[in-house]
């Protein structure tokens, strides 16, 4: 590759300020510089550059270059007769986000929206305000730039449920064949045959490095019953180290995959900086064009054929109802004129759920991050900083409350631990305590709760107000307690004694009234103490015409108005049982075919 290009200034904060600040600043500092000049982690050359001027219309617009829009306007604009634009409201991808060990340093920063719930009820009670934090992406990329990178397209049976729901043409054996076409799997002869593609833009393989924790884990998992499983193969069930969206020991983002490939098409004009407030819309409810502020200026694109919302489960209903479509007397209550009454949009919002214990181990807690695991990345892109230590494992199991004949388990284990992120020395053996923690969080996968988001005023650039109702249904909380028990059983196997984990039995503030471990006990904990995941789905649902909360129709258009789609997560009727990245990227690679087939046949 070549890298004769001058370095962009760079974006995003510091790798020290996302460690705390002065005391990291020289070996942050001294890192992120020898990072800086690592062509394949910088990509001088192949950054998309903002068009030298931008067209007053376009056949396209994309709104959110994130894990689905960046997907949308790479297929769109491989048909040279169509003009596309893309608007991204972030700017491009810090050089830090592609190191996979960083991936937490960036969530708080100025490429997170960080969003805020509104006060819950039932859940995040120890949180200031009762208030859940959401991290997502403001950026070229999306939330595929801060996730934990795995790659988890989910069970047979959500997509099979999705068309059982009367969502046609969505059924698993529809869908499989959008993800093999984004897949270039470079371990496809080791992973199940059939399910995986080679030669797409979206390398999927597992980290290099694998700590040798992760290997117990797997043991402790077989001795409770679980196999080693490829989980986005036959089964969905059992214990893995994950396949990821990496390429080299770095991170692949959408927009590295996607769109830096196309960025020499002249078709394709993206935008950054660029907030898109609302969708404008003739007397004949028909997008004629969208409105965006960039640089602090209002400007405006008419549109020739479509647009297409992939703002995430939390901008796409945010700009639809913006625009006047959703429900009547939410959008008269904050003074937005209505275009069409559209009752579902906002609504049938939720999430996974998921529940943190930490554990103390027989190790001393030296800090992963030094000059030799730094040394070792530079030089061959291995070690510690080359994966997420043992975030890399998951397991997909299942409660008492699924059906192991189903193949849906209804729980998805997520670990921690030995994550090179941050050194305020670089010193091998620098400490941080006595005794290393690592984290088992238990995932709730298929929750019945569900709430909504709605506009806080009509100013487009306000953050809407969101309203999780996290365990508002008594079915979660039992399952996430059966979650938490089996995860405390996964702690005591043979396989994990040798590292002596010892459970951190301080009480739950608020929850010290009952006895410690017993079910009231773990009730009471997982509503102070949520941990609210990331995989928010379903703002603007896809449903058949009978049904009163769908939003889009089995093509992704938005009903009752014409020439706007919807292409993201929050499309999803029931989230899928598992990471939500690579269930976007199909979504986006199903919108493109769907306009290319509307627009050209």
């Amino acid at each position: 590759m070549s890298c004769n290009c001058p370095l962009t200034p760079s974006t995003g904060p510091t790798l020290a300020s996302t460690c705390g600040g002065s005391s990291f600043m020289l070996f942050m500092g001294l890192l992120e510089v020898f990072l800086r000049s690592q062509c394949d982690l910088e990509d001088p050359c192949n950054r998309p550059l903002p068009p030298p001027t931008v067209n007053s219309r376009y056949d396209f617009v994309v709104i959110g270059g994130g894990s689905a829009g960046a997907t949308v306007a790479s297929r769109l604009s491989e048909e040279p007769r169509f003009s596309v634009l893309l608007l991204e409201a972030g700017l491009d991808e810090p050089t830090g986000t592609q190191i996979p060990s960083f991936f937490f340093n960036f969530i708080g920063t100025n490429i997170d929206w960080q969003y805020n719930t509104e006060s819950e009820d039932t859940a995040c009670l120890n949180k200031d305000d009762r208030k859940c934090y959401w991290p997502r992406g403001k950026v070229l990329g999306g939330t595929s730039v801060m996730n934990g990178m795995m790659y988890m397209r989910g069970s047979r049976k959500d997509y099979d449920d999705w068309a059982r729901l009367g969502n046609i043409g969505w059924s698993y054996q529809d869908v499989l064949p959008y993800f093999i076409r984004s897949e270039d799997n470079l371990q496809a002869n080791s992973m199940d045959y059939g399910y995986h593609g080679v030669g797409g833009p979206l390398t999927v393989t597992q980290f290099p490095y694998h700590p040798p924790l992760s290997y117990s884990i797997l043991e402790a998992g077989n001795e409770l019953g679980y196999g080693i499983a490829d989980l986005n193969g036959r089964t969905h069930t059992g214990f893995a180290i994950a396949q990821t969206t990496s390429r080299n020991g770095s991170r692949l983002s959408t927009a590295r995959a996607f769109l830096r490939p196309a960025r020499n098409r002249p078709n394709l004009h993206i935008m950054l900086n660029s907030t898109a407030t609302r969708i404008l819309f003739d007397n004949n409810k028909r997008a004629v064009g969208v409105e965006f502020v960039h640089d602090g200026k209002v400007l405006r694109v008419s549109v020739a054929k479509e647009v297409i919302i992939s703002g995430g489960a939390v901008n796409s209903p945010q700009i639809l109802l913006n625009s006047g479509v959703g429900p009547r007397e939410e959008l008269n209550a904050v003074g937005v004129p209505v275009v069409h009454d559209l009752p579902g949009v906002g609504k049938n919002l939720h999430n996974h759920v998921a529940y943190t214990l930490t554990f103390t181990i027989n190790d001393t807690d030296t800090t992963p991050l030094n000059w030799a695991t730094a040394m070792e990345y530079l030089l061959f892109r291995d070690g510690l900083m080359s994966g997420t230590g043992i975030s890399e494992v998951t397991a997909m199991i299942n409660t008492k409350y699924a059906n192991p004949k189903d193949d849906h388990p209804d729980v998805q284990l997520i670990f921690g631990g030995y994550l090179a992120d941050c050194a305020e020395t670089g010193m091998v053996g620098e400490t941080k305590g006595a005794n290393r923690t690592i984290y088992i969080i238990p995932t709730y996968l298929h929750p019945k709760s569900r709430g909504y988001l709605r506009l806080r005023n009509n100013d487009p650039l306000s953050k809407p107000l969101i309203y999780p109702k996290y365990l508002n249904h008594p079915d979660d909380v039992a399952g996430l307690v059966e979650a938490i028990k089996f995860s405390i059983k996964l702690s005591e196997t043979e396989a994990l004694s040798r590292y002596g984990l010892q459970m951190d039995r301080t009480p739950v503030k608020n929850c010290e009234h009952l006895k410690f471990g017993c079910d009231a006990y773990w009730e009471c904990a997982v509503k102070h103490d949520t941990a609210p995941e990331n995989h928010q789905a379903g703002s603007c649902k896809m449903g058949p015409p009978d049904d009163p909360l769908a939003v889009v129709d089995n093509q992704l258009r938005v009903r009752g108005v014409r020439g706007v789609r919807v292409a993201d997560t929050s499309i999803m009727p029931r989230v899928v049982s598992g990471n939500t990245n690579a269930p976007a990227i199909m979504i986006g690679e199903r919108a493109a075919d769907f306009v290319k087939r509307t627009w050209v046949g």
